[in-house]
């Protein structure tokens, strides 16, 4: 057996929370490792978190100006060191497009690392793959990504989302929800098929708790109603007739729908509320207006109609909720679309996955001081078509 298949019989057969020390034994054995550790990305983005039991911690590192992170952020492979010394291997765990963590590899010297680098990316994606899974059955990987204790409302928020990013040839997605350790209303879905891709990005009103139980509500409806094959405006009709029953009009959910054709880029869109898209095409920023209609669950039996849109090769297209966008300065500036068009033209060059962490690092500098107000919730997609 050779060792590569070792290290996936390993990870294949490993309890949900002896992962890292199924992987970490195979490769100290079979590739004269010298140490091995698995670093998660905490809610935030702002660092690389130890998958650790005690006592044997570790602290955390940048997921921006470390080595660790300087892989995290590029999604390749980085040796740091070198001329005949040891090194350490820092390689990217991602699943799909979702950037998890880094999975770090101790070895004495290159000899060691030169002819395996290859298998080493792939048994860290491969420890990716079997992390998500290992998620259903211990808690292990998700305490690992928390730096802060979560509120309540951000527990379930999280627990919510489908990822923080995606990929597939024909679209990138990355999203990002502040502050990550308390956001309760705003939240983002989505679901792709062979030809087909659904994405969701809503604001429910009202705070903590409460708006974390009327997201999830309304959220859920739609993840019912998509997989029943039922069509976009009904999927809103039934969602606003779940939410009103249930808070009769005291509480309403904002969604902007959209069901893309991979094929064509065309996509039907049903804009019920407060989330707003901005397009970047040929350098360009400008805000897509759609005909609005009532959000979720705000009067009895609302019809919805669908619109569309054409996505173009190339296109970049920014959705923000409004505690993006009204976010007000010390001096009482709204953000608004001047500042939003600054923001994602300075982030052109980054990957979608970077971009919404990116911008909302801007909107912080715009507030100030300020704790803010709202959640925000910043998502990008890179369109890229489908190849004929």
């Amino acid at each position: 057996m050779n060792r590569y298949v070792s290290a996936e019989r390993a990870l294949r057969t490993a309890a949900p929370h002896e992962l890292l020390d199924a992987v970490r034994r195979v490769l100290i054995e079979q590739y004269a490792a010298d140490s091995v550790e698995l670093f998660m990305a905490d809610y935030g983005l702002t660092v690389l978190q130890p998958v650790s039991v005690l006592p044997h911690t570790l602290e955390p590192v940048s997921a921006h100006s470390s080595p660790a992170g300087r892989a995290f952020g590029a999604q390749e492979p980085f040796v740091e060191g070198a001329d005949g010394g040891p090194l350490r291997v820092h390689l990217p765990v991602t699943v799909r497009g979702d950037r998890l963590g880094v999975l770090t590899v101790a070895f004495a010297g290159e000899e060691q690392v030169a002819d395996c680098l290859a298998e080493l990316a792939q048994i860290a994606e491969m420890l990716g793959h079997e992390v998500v899974v290992a998620e259903r059955d211990t808690d292990l990987y998700l305490q690992a990504r928390r730096k802060d204790r979560l509120t309540l409302a951000a527990e379930m928020q999280w627990q919510l989302l489908p990822g923080r990013s995606c990929a597939r040839p024909e679209y990138e997605l990355g999203a990002q929800l502040e502050p990550a350790y308390a956001i309760f209303g705003d939240n983002f879905d989505w679901s792709a098929t062979a030809d087909r891709f659904t994405l969701y990005v809503s604001n429910g009103m009202g705070e903590g708790i409460e708006a974390s139980l009327l997201t999830n509500l309304a959220v859920n409806a739609l993840r019912n109603a998509r997989r029943a094959g039922i069509g976009l405006a009904d999927q809103a009709a039934l969602a606003d007739q779940a939410v009103y029953a249930h808070y009769r009009g005291r509480c309403y959910l904002s969604v902007l729908m959209l069901d893309f054709d991979l094929a064509s880029g065309r996509a039907w869109v049903v804009d019920a509320g407060s989330p707003q898209l901005l397009r970047l095409r040929d350098g360009v920023v400008e805000r897509v207006h759609f005909d609005a209609q009532l959000p979720l669950g705000m009067f009895e039996e609302t019809d919805y109609v669908t619109q569309e849109f054409q996505a173009e090769p190339g296109d970049r297209l920014i959705f923000v909720s409004d505690g993006v966008y009204s976010v007000a300065s010390p001096v009482g500036e709204t953000y608004g679309d001047a500042a939003l068009a600054r923001a994602i033209t300075a982030t052109r060059l980054l990957p979608a996955a970077e971009v919404p962490r990116a911008i909302l690092r801007e909107l912080a500098g715009h507030r100030g001081k300020n704790l803010p107000d709202d959640d925000a919730l910043v998502v990008c997609l890179d369109w890229r078509g489908r190849s004929t």
